[in-house]
């Protein structure tokens, strides 16, 4: 009889525990969908943020756009009250030949008048030509800057009347003040 030492014993025993045949053929099936879904999962997360991507940009552009539109809307409305103001619509029916009605009648609900109505009349013209707020240029052969005599800045125009239009009432020549400078801080007390 032949007697079995206790190492024989138990590697009998882990033998019985093991398979005898390997199995990997079992796993390969479970590695390779663990690799396909985490394969997935990567391409749809980078499919994802493309998407976030593109919609930020998108959205990015749209407020850009509703930025621009905001300010066209708000220089249409500055334009409108500009063109609506009691000023510009006098200027403009008077433009047309318009002008201010008389004093107004009124009728009351049993018939009878009430005011005394008046003839709507045309202003009198003023006296007095408004002068033109545009400067003549004229050509200077000296290099002096257009408008600019010889020997005065310019801007300041050697004689002022001789600007003014025939008929008009002469006007002062435009005075300029020196700049006045504030006092630079002290760091006095630190």
């Amino acid at each position: 009889m032949t007697t079995k030492g206790p190492l024989e014993g138990r590697a009998a025993r882990l033998g019985r525990l093991m398979p005898s045949s390997p199995s990997s053929a079992a796993r390969t099936p479970f590695v390779l969908l663990v690799v396909v879904l985490l394969g997935g999962g990567l391409i749809t997360l980078l499919l994802l943020n493309s998407a976030l991507n593109q919609g930020s940009f998108k959205l990015r552009d749209l407020k850009n756009r509703t930025t621009e539109l905001t300010d066209e809307e708000q220089a249409l409305q500055r334009d409108v009250d500009d063109h609506s103001a009691p000023d510009a619509l006098e200027r403009r029916a008077r433009e047309l030949g318009m002008v201010p009605g008389g004093s107004p009648a009124f009728l009351e609900p049993d018939g009878t008048v009430k005011g005394e109505p008046s003839k709507a009349s045309a202003p009198k013209p003023d006296p007095t030509p408004k002068p033109d707020p545009t400067p003549t240029a004229t050509n200077t052969p000296s290099g002096s800057p257009a408008g600019a005599p010889n020997g005065t800045p310019s801007g300041q125009p050697a004689n002022p009347a001789a600007q003014q239009p025939t008929g008009a009432t002469p006007r002062p020549p435009a005075t300029t003040t020196a700049p006045t400078t504030a006092p630079a801080p002290t760091n006095s007390g630190r």
